[in-house]
C-alpha cells in the first residue's frame, strides 16, 4: 500500500511517502516567520502551504499512485480516538473552528491530494480525542468542564507500541503515557482509552517549556483583570509564553539542561520544579487507574535527555516501570493508521461532530 502522509505545524508542513508502513522518503518544508507573517489566520495558509507541497512533490519527482493520503487531524469537535475518513461535516467544523492551530489544515491538504489520486482521504487520533470518564470533566463551576486535549496521536501509538512489544494489544493493558515537549501532556490508558489527561492546549497540568500550567485561580483572576494585559496576551502568558520562556527566556530544554549542568541555580531550581509538576501529574494517573498501571511511559523530545528522564524517573519509578521512547514518530502514527484502515485491520470511525453526550 502507497501512502501519503501530511502533518502541518507551525512553522513546517512534514510530509512523507510510506510503502505500507516502511518510510520511503520525507521531507519537512520549514515556514519562516516572513512567510507567515501576511496571514491573520491559519485557514488563509491554506493554498501557501498546498503549493509548497506541490513544488516539493515535484522536485522529487513523485508523481505516483497513492493507496491513501492521511493528514494530522485538527481541533474539530471532541470525538473517540481511531481513524475518521474526512467528510464535510469535519470540514465545516474546522471552516469553524474556534482554537486555530496549523494541524486544523491537515483534513483540508489531505482530502485535496486524495482527490487528484483518487484514493480515500484520512485523519487520525486528533489532538481532541476524548474518551474521559464521566466524572474526569467536573469542575466546581458547572460554567466550566474540563476537555480532553492532548497529544492524542503519539501517546496512542507509543501505548501500542508499548503493547506490541509486550507480546499484547493495547486494548488489554493500563499505562500512563508522559509526552514531554514545548507542551506536556500526562495520559492515563485503561483498556485502548484515555480516561484521563491534562489539558496540554490551554496551559492545564505541569509547567513545561511553553505553558504555565495549572495557576492558582486567584491570583490568575487578579492578573485578567489588572488592567496590563488585553485577553489575547493573559492567553499568550498560559500557553507559549509560559514555562521556561517566562522564567528563563527560552523554550530550548537543552540550552537550559546545559545551564544546569554547568551549575546555574535558576535553571537547576526551574527543572527541578517542572519534573516535580510533572511527576505529581503522574500520580494523579496512577489514581485514575486505581493503582493498576502497568508502565509509565516518557515520550517527546525531552526524553533524549537522559538528564531529565533521570530528573524524572527518580520520583515516580516506584509506582511502575518506566519505559522511554523518545521523540515523536507522527508521521510513522499516521501512516500506521491509514495502513490499518486500508488493510481493516482498524475500523474506521465516522465524524459527527455531535456531542459525545
Amino acid at each position: 500500500m502507497r501512502i501519503f502522509v501530511i502533518n502541518p505545524g507551525s512553522t513546517s508542513t512534514k510530509i512523507a511517502v510510506y510503502e505500507d508502513e516502511k518510510q520511503l522518503w520525507v521531507h519537512n518544508i520549514r515556514h519562516t516567520a516572513e512567510e507567515l507573517a501576511g496571514f491573520v489566520h491559519i485557514n488563509e495558509q491554506y493554498a501557501f502551504r498546498r503549493e509548497r507541497i506541490a513544488a516539493a512533490l515535484r522536485e522529487a519527482g513523485i508523481e505516483e499512485h497513492f493507496d491513501a493520503v492521511i493528514g494530522r487531524g485538527g481541533l474539530i469537535h471532541p470525538t473517540p480516538g481511531g481513524v475518521y475518513p474526512v467528510n464535510e461535516k469535519m470540514k465545516q467544523d474546522l471552516r469553524d473552528a474556534v482554537q486555530e492551530h496549523a494541524c486544523n489544515l491537515g483534513a483540508f491538504l489531505a482530502d485535496d491530494w486524495a482527490s487528484q489520486f483518487g484514493c480515500p482521504a484520512y485523519i487520525a487520533d486528533p489532538v481532541v480525542v476524548d474518551e474521559f470518564d464521566e466524572r474526569a470533566r467536573w469542575t466546581g463551576l458547572p460554567q466550566i468542564e474540563r476537555q480532553s486535549i492532548f497529544h492524542a496521536l503519539n501517546s496512542k501509538a507509543v501505548a501500542r507500541r508499548y503493547a506490541a512489544d509486550s507480546g499484547t494489544e493495547y486494548e488489554n493493558i493500563d499505562v500512563i503515557v508522559a509526552h514531554l515537549g514545548g507542551g506536556i501532556s500526562v495520559s492515563a490508558h485503561k483498556h485502548g482509552r484515555v480516561i484521563d489527561v491534562n489539558n496540554a492546549l490551554d496551559g492545564e497540568g505541569p509547567l513545561s517549556p511553553e505553558r504555565a500550567g495549572t495557576l492558582p485561580a486567584y491570583k490568575l483572576a487578579e492578573l485578567c483583570f489588572s488592567g496590563k494585559y488585553t485577553l489575547r496576551e493573559i492567553k499568550k502568558l498560559i500557553t507559549g509564553k509560559g514555562g521556561a520562556v517566562a522564567h528563563l527566556g527560552t523554550n530550548n530544554m537543552k540550552t537550559v539542561e546545559d545551564r544546569a549542568i554547568e551549575g546555574d541555580a535558576h535553571c537547576q531550581a526551574f527543572l527541578e520544579a517542572m519534573f516535580y509538576t510533572i511527576a505529581k501529574q503522574i500520580g494523579a494517573m496512577h489514581v485514575a487507574l486505581m493503582g493498576q498501571t502497568q508502565a509509565i511511559i516518557f515520550t517527546g523530545g525531552i526524553a533524549y535527555s537522559d538528564y531529565c528522564v533521570d530528573m524524572l524517573r527518580r520520583q515516580v519509578d516506584y509506582l511502575a516501570p518506566v519505559k522511554v521512547i523518545p521523540g515523536e514518530d507522527e508521521m510513522g502514527a499516521l501512516a500506521s493508521n491509514a495502513y490499518g484502515a486500508l488493510t481493516g485491520k482498524l475500523t474506521c470511525q465516522v465524524y459527527t461532530g455531535e456531542k459525545l453526550r
